[in-house]
């Protein structure tokens, strides 16, 4: 009895877990942290002075760890990595314009790549984190985190701005 109850057990165990799930459909697909943050604007564009407390309150706890905390979203998983729709891109955070589908390409690299950022949307700083020398791009309005900027990145600028789909809201052109 005991060899068939395992049996049974096994067999249960093993159709379980070889059966294909449904994709779960995520909440970051939509801009959330746009409806209940009152920073959030694609009109304003006066630097933002706000406390990651007050950040933590308003924003969903993924985008959060990527924007405020410099997290990186495992490549190959973000909304916009392979998403070739004409629009614009802006700041997930605080609703800043940060780029121009027009610039986007795909970059293979598992995040969403540009060419070129909107000049008055990014700011640069040094990252030294993690045993590597890069450029870090960040929000000009909220100080966000973004992604990274590297030389590789195809012409007429020979840069890849490596972003995270978490850090970015997308409206597409009308």
């Amino acid at each position: 009895m005991f060899k068939f109850s395992s049996l049974v057990f096994v067999f249960i165990f093993l159709q379980t877990c070889s059966q294909t799930q449904k994709p779960v459909k995520s909440t970051v697909m939509e801009n959330q942290s746009s409806k209940n943050n009152p920073y959030y604007s694609r009109t304003d564009k006066s630097a933002l002075s706000v406390s990651n407390e007050e950040w933590k309150k308003i924003l969903f706890s993924d985008l959060y760890a990527v924007a405020r905390e410099a997290a990186t979203e495992r490549p190959h998983t973000g909304k916009y990595n392979e998403f070739d729709v004409k629009g614009e891109y802006y700041c997930a955070v605080c609703g800043n314009h940060l780029f121009h589908s027009t610039s986007k390409f795909a970059s293979t690299c598992g995040w969403p790549s540009f060419f070129e950022a909107d000049k008055n949307g990014v700011i640069y700083r040094r990252d030294s984190s993690h045993g590597m020398e890069r450029i870090e791009v960040l929000c000009k309005r909220c100080d966000s985190h973004l992604g990274h900027v590297f030389n590789d990145g195809p012409e007429p600028t020979g840069v890849r701005f490596c972003m995270n789909s978490l850090s970015l809201d997308f409206e597409p052109d009308k």
